[in-house]
Protein backbone atom coordinates (compact mmCIF):
# COMPACT_ATOMS: atom_id res chain seq x y z
CA UNK A 1 0.00 0.00 0.00
CA UNK A 2 1.14 3.54 -0.70
CA UNK A 3 0.96 4.48 2.99
CA UNK A 4 3.74 1.97 3.74
CA UNK A 5 6.20 3.83 1.52
CA UNK A 6 8.85 5.79 3.39
CA UNK A 7 9.57 9.30 2.14
CA UNK A 8 12.98 10.88 2.74
CA UNK A 9 12.50 14.61 3.17
CA UNK A 10 14.15 17.66 4.64
CA UNK A 11 13.25 21.06 6.02
CA UNK A 12 15.26 24.00 7.29
CA UNK A 13 15.30 24.96 10.96
CA UNK A 14 17.30 28.03 12.04
CA UNK A 15 19.16 27.84 8.75
CA UNK A 16 20.12 24.18 9.22
CA UNK A 17 18.82 21.35 7.05
CA UNK A 18 17.02 18.67 9.04
CA UNK A 19 16.49 15.36 7.27
CA UNK A 20 13.57 13.15 8.23
CA UNK A 21 11.74 9.99 7.24
CA UNK A 22 7.97 10.09 6.95
CA UNK A 23 5.31 7.48 6.27
CA UNK A 24 1.65 6.75 6.91
CA UNK A 25 -1.64 8.61 6.45
CA UNK A 26 -1.40 12.35 7.06
CA UNK A 27 -4.57 12.31 9.18
CA UNK A 28 -3.51 9.41 11.41
CA UNK A 29 -2.15 9.79 14.98
CA UNK A 30 1.45 11.00 14.85
CA UNK A 31 4.41 9.02 16.17
CA UNK A 32 7.56 11.14 16.53
CA UNK A 33 10.55 8.80 16.52
CA UNK A 34 13.69 10.19 18.17
CA UNK A 35 16.88 8.22 17.66
CA UNK A 36 19.89 7.79 19.90
CA UNK A 37 23.66 7.93 19.67
CA UNK A 38 25.47 7.23 17.37
CA UNK A 39 22.78 6.53 14.81
CA UNK A 40 20.00 8.42 13.00
CA UNK A 41 16.51 7.83 11.66
CA UNK A 42 18.15 4.84 9.96
CA UNK A 43 17.50 2.90 13.18
CA UNK A 44 13.75 3.01 12.42
CA UNK A 45 14.02 1.56 8.91
CA UNK A 46 12.38 -1.74 9.95
CA UNK A 47 9.84 -0.32 12.41
CA UNK A 48 8.26 2.36 10.22
CA UNK A 49 6.75 0.02 7.58
CA UNK A 50 5.23 -2.15 10.32
CA UNK A 51 3.12 0.72 11.68
CA UNK A 52 2.56 2.94 8.65
CA UNK A 53 -0.89 1.53 7.88
CA UNK A 54 -2.45 3.24 10.90
CA UNK A 55 -0.01 5.90 12.11
CA UNK A 56 1.74 8.95 10.72
CA UNK A 57 5.40 8.33 11.51
CA UNK A 58 8.04 11.04 11.45
CA UNK A 59 11.68 10.33 12.28
CA UNK A 60 14.13 13.26 12.12
CA UNK A 61 17.91 13.04 12.20
CA UNK A 62 19.14 15.23 15.05
CA UNK A 63 21.42 18.11 14.04
CA UNK A 64 24.93 16.69 13.73
CA UNK A 65 23.64 13.17 12.95
CA UNK A 66 22.60 11.19 9.91
CA UNK A 67 21.79 13.28 6.86
CA UNK A 68 20.96 16.42 8.78
CA UNK A 69 23.36 19.35 8.75
CA UNK A 70 26.40 19.09 11.00
CA UNK A 71 27.78 22.59 11.56
CA UNK A 72 31.19 22.65 13.20
CA UNK A 73 31.33 22.65 16.98
CA UNK A 74 32.82 26.16 16.93
CA UNK A 75 29.86 27.36 14.84
CA UNK A 76 26.99 25.80 16.80
CA UNK A 77 26.64 25.30 20.58
CA UNK A 78 25.92 21.57 20.68
CA UNK A 79 23.88 20.74 23.77
CA UNK A 80 20.77 18.74 24.56
CA UNK A 81 18.87 21.94 25.23
CA UNK A 82 19.70 23.21 21.74
CA UNK A 83 18.81 19.90 20.06
CA UNK A 84 15.49 19.83 21.90
CA UNK A 85 14.68 23.38 20.84
CA UNK A 86 15.48 22.58 17.21
CA UNK A 87 13.35 19.45 17.40
CA UNK A 88 10.50 21.47 18.87
CA UNK A 89 10.75 24.01 16.05
CA UNK A 90 10.89 21.12 13.57
CA UNK A 91 7.58 19.75 14.86
CA UNK A 92 6.01 23.20 14.61
CA UNK A 93 7.22 23.64 11.04
CA UNK A 94 5.57 20.34 10.15
CA UNK A 95 2.37 21.45 11.88
CA UNK A 96 2.38 18.67 14.47
CA UNK A 97 -0.18 19.62 17.13
CA UNK A 98 0.24 16.45 19.18
CA UNK A 99 2.25 13.27 18.95
CA UNK A 100 3.29 10.11 20.72
CA UNK A 101 7.03 9.95 21.36
CA UNK A 102 9.32 7.01 20.67
CA UNK A 103 12.52 7.78 22.57
CA UNK A 104 15.79 5.84 22.57
CA UNK A 105 19.14 6.77 24.13
CA UNK A 106 19.83 10.46 23.20
CA UNK A 107 16.24 10.67 21.99
CA UNK A 108 15.03 10.34 25.59
CA UNK A 109 16.35 13.61 27.05
CA UNK A 110 15.51 15.40 23.79
CA UNK A 111 11.94 14.08 23.75
CA UNK A 112 11.37 14.56 27.46
CA UNK A 113 12.50 18.19 27.18
CA UNK A 114 9.78 18.57 24.54
CA UNK A 115 7.30 17.09 27.00
CA UNK A 116 8.37 19.52 29.74
CA UNK A 117 7.94 22.46 27.37
CA UNK A 118 4.59 21.34 25.94
CA UNK A 119 3.04 18.47 27.94
CA UNK A 120 -0.28 19.02 26.16
CA UNK A 121 1.28 17.89 22.88
CA UNK A 122 2.50 14.48 24.08
CA UNK A 123 -0.17 11.79 23.80
CA UNK A 124 1.95 8.81 24.88
CA UNK A 125 5.57 7.74 25.30
CA UNK A 126 7.27 4.60 24.06
CA UNK A 127 10.70 4.36 25.65
CA UNK A 128 13.11 1.83 24.19
CA UNK A 129 16.25 1.96 26.31
CA UNK A 130 15.54 5.65 26.78
CA UNK A 131 16.51 6.52 30.33
CA UNK A 132 15.13 9.00 32.89
CA UNK A 133 16.36 7.49 36.19
CA UNK A 134 19.77 7.26 37.83
CA UNK A 135 19.34 3.54 38.44
CA UNK A 136 19.19 3.03 34.69
CA UNK A 137 22.83 3.99 34.21
CA UNK A 138 25.14 1.02 33.69
CA UNK A 139 28.15 1.62 35.97
CA UNK A 140 30.92 0.31 33.71
CA UNK A 141 29.61 1.87 30.49
CA UNK A 142 29.09 5.26 32.11
CA UNK A 143 32.34 5.49 34.08
CA UNK A 144 34.37 7.20 31.30
CA UNK A 145 31.48 9.52 30.45
CA UNK A 146 31.02 10.57 34.06
CA UNK A 147 34.75 11.28 34.26
CA UNK A 148 34.48 13.50 31.18
CA UNK A 149 31.46 15.32 32.59
CA UNK A 150 33.34 15.95 35.83
CA UNK A 151 36.43 17.35 34.05
CA UNK A 152 37.01 17.67 30.32
CA UNK A 153 40.69 17.11 29.59
CA UNK A 154 42.63 15.25 26.87
CA UNK A 155 42.94 12.37 29.33
CA UNK A 156 39.17 12.09 29.96
CA UNK A 157 38.36 12.69 26.30
CA UNK A 158 40.49 9.79 25.04
CA UNK A 159 38.31 6.83 26.15
CA UNK A 160 35.13 8.66 25.14
CA UNK A 161 36.48 9.21 21.63
CA UNK A 162 36.65 5.41 21.28
CA UNK A 163 32.88 5.20 21.72
CA UNK A 164 32.51 6.75 18.25
CA UNK A 165 35.01 4.39 16.57
CA UNK A 166 33.87 1.43 14.49
CA UNK A 167 34.77 -0.98 17.28
CA UNK A 168 32.96 1.15 19.86
CA UNK A 169 29.84 1.42 17.71
CA UNK A 170 29.88 -2.29 16.83
CA UNK A 171 29.99 -3.10 20.56
CA UNK A 172 26.94 -0.90 21.15
CA UNK A 173 25.01 -2.89 18.55
CA UNK A 174 26.15 -6.40 19.47
CA UNK A 175 26.62 -6.45 23.24
CA UNK A 176 23.70 -8.08 24.98
CA UNK A 177 22.50 -9.83 21.84
CA UNK A 178 22.59 -13.61 22.35
CA UNK A 179 25.46 -15.20 20.45
CA UNK A 180 23.13 -17.26 18.26
CA UNK A 181 21.21 -14.12 17.24
CA UNK A 182 24.04 -11.72 16.51
CA UNK A 183 23.81 -12.56 12.82
CA UNK A 184 20.36 -10.92 12.88
CA UNK A 185 22.07 -7.55 13.40
CA UNK A 186 22.90 -6.14 9.98
CA UNK A 187 26.55 -5.07 9.71
CA UNK A 188 25.24 -2.26 7.52
CA UNK A 189 23.82 -0.62 10.65
CA UNK A 190 27.06 -0.15 12.56
CA UNK A 191 29.15 0.50 9.44
CA UNK A 192 26.61 3.17 8.40
CA UNK A 193 26.91 4.90 11.78
CA UNK A 194 30.70 4.57 11.87
CA UNK A 195 31.05 6.15 8.43
CA UNK A 196 29.02 9.17 9.50
CA UNK A 197 30.88 9.46 12.80
CA UNK A 198 34.18 9.49 10.87
CA UNK A 199 33.33 12.70 9.01
CA UNK A 200 35.50 15.77 9.69
CA UNK A 201 34.37 17.69 12.75
CA UNK A 202 32.43 14.83 14.30
CA UNK A 203 34.81 14.17 17.22
CA UNK A 204 34.35 17.72 18.47
CA UNK A 205 30.58 17.63 17.96
CA UNK A 206 30.18 14.37 19.85
CA UNK A 207 32.51 15.35 22.67
CA UNK A 208 30.53 18.56 23.18
CA UNK A 209 27.29 16.60 23.40
CA UNK A 210 28.59 13.87 25.66
CA UNK A 211 30.18 16.49 27.91
CA UNK A 212 26.74 18.09 28.20
CA UNK A 213 24.99 14.88 29.22
CA UNK A 214 25.15 15.96 32.86
CA UNK A 215 22.50 18.56 32.03
CA UNK A 216 20.11 15.66 31.48
CA UNK A 217 20.85 14.17 34.91
CA UNK A 218 19.96 17.55 36.38
CA UNK A 219 16.56 17.32 34.71
CA UNK A 220 15.73 13.80 35.91
CA UNK A 221 13.70 15.17 38.87
CA UNK A 222 11.74 17.41 36.48
CA UNK A 223 11.12 14.51 34.09
CA UNK A 224 9.87 12.38 36.98
CA UNK A 225 7.62 15.15 38.26
CA UNK A 226 6.17 15.42 34.75
CA UNK A 227 5.41 11.69 34.81
CA UNK A 228 3.68 11.97 38.19
CA UNK A 229 1.68 15.03 37.17
CA UNK A 230 0.72 14.12 33.62
CA UNK A 231 0.32 10.35 34.10
CA UNK A 232 1.07 10.09 30.39
CA UNK A 233 0.64 6.55 29.01
CA UNK A 234 4.07 4.90 28.88
CA UNK A 235 5.25 1.70 27.23
CA UNK A 236 8.82 0.63 28.04
CA UNK A 237 10.22 -1.91 25.57
CA UNK A 238 13.76 -2.49 26.76
CA UNK A 239 16.69 -4.60 25.70
CA UNK A 240 17.19 -6.46 28.98
CA UNK A 241 20.88 -7.14 28.35
CA UNK A 242 21.78 -3.52 27.64
CA UNK A 243 24.85 -2.49 29.65
CA UNK A 244 24.43 1.22 28.82
CA UNK A 245 20.89 1.70 30.10
CA UNK A 246 20.17 -1.28 32.32
CA UNK A 247 16.71 -2.79 33.00
CA UNK A 248 16.36 -1.02 36.35
CA UNK A 249 15.81 2.13 34.30
CA UNK A 250 12.80 0.57 32.61
CA UNK A 251 11.26 -0.70 35.85
CA UNK A 252 11.76 2.69 37.51
CA UNK A 253 9.05 4.25 35.31
CA UNK A 254 6.47 2.32 37.32
CA UNK A 255 7.47 4.22 40.44
CA UNK A 256 6.00 7.44 39.05
CA UNK A 257 3.63 5.85 36.54
CA UNK A 258 1.93 2.85 38.18
CA UNK A 259 0.20 1.96 34.91
CA UNK A 260 3.36 2.01 32.82
CA UNK A 261 3.74 -1.17 30.79
CA UNK A 262 7.25 -2.66 30.91
CA UNK A 263 8.53 -5.39 28.61
CA UNK A 264 12.12 -6.62 28.96
CA UNK A 265 13.29 -8.22 25.72
CA UNK A 266 16.19 -10.69 25.46
CA UNK A 267 18.49 -8.38 23.50
CA UNK A 268 20.73 -5.34 23.85
CA UNK A 269 20.82 -1.56 23.39
CA UNK A 270 19.51 -1.45 19.81
CA UNK A 271 16.53 -3.70 20.32
CA UNK A 272 14.94 -2.85 16.96
CA UNK A 273 17.76 -4.66 15.19
CA UNK A 274 16.53 -8.02 16.49
CA UNK A 275 12.99 -7.39 17.78
CA UNK A 276 11.33 -4.89 15.44
CA UNK A 277 8.35 -7.18 14.80
CA UNK A 278 7.76 -7.78 18.51
CA UNK A 279 8.18 -4.11 19.40
CA UNK A 280 5.78 -3.07 16.64
CA UNK A 281 3.21 -5.53 17.97
CA UNK A 282 3.56 -4.24 21.52
CA UNK A 283 3.30 -0.67 20.27
CA UNK A 284 0.22 -1.35 18.19
CA UNK A 285 -1.57 -2.98 21.13
CA UNK A 286 -0.52 -0.17 23.47
CA UNK A 287 -1.43 2.64 21.09
CA UNK A 288 -4.79 1.14 20.12
CA UNK A 289 -5.71 1.16 23.80
CA UNK A 290 -4.43 4.67 24.46
CA UNK A 291 -4.81 6.67 21.23
CA UNK A 292 -7.59 7.13 18.68
CA UNK A 293 -6.90 5.46 15.36
CA UNK A 294 -8.14 6.14 11.84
Amino acid sequence: MATHRIHHRSTTVRGHEIHYREAGPADAPVLLLLHGFPTSSHMFRDLIPLLADGYHLIAPDHLGFGRSAAPAADEFPYSFAELAEITGEFTEQLGLKEYALYIQDYGAPIGLRLALAHPERVTAIITQNGNAYEEGLGADAWAPVLALIAERTPKTEAPVREISSLDGIKWQYLHGVPADEQDLVSPDAYHHDAALMARPGQPEIQLDLISDYGSNFALYPAFQEYFRTAQVPVLAVWGAHDQIFVPAGALAFQRDLPHAEVHLLPTGHFALETHADQIAGLMRDFLERNLPTT
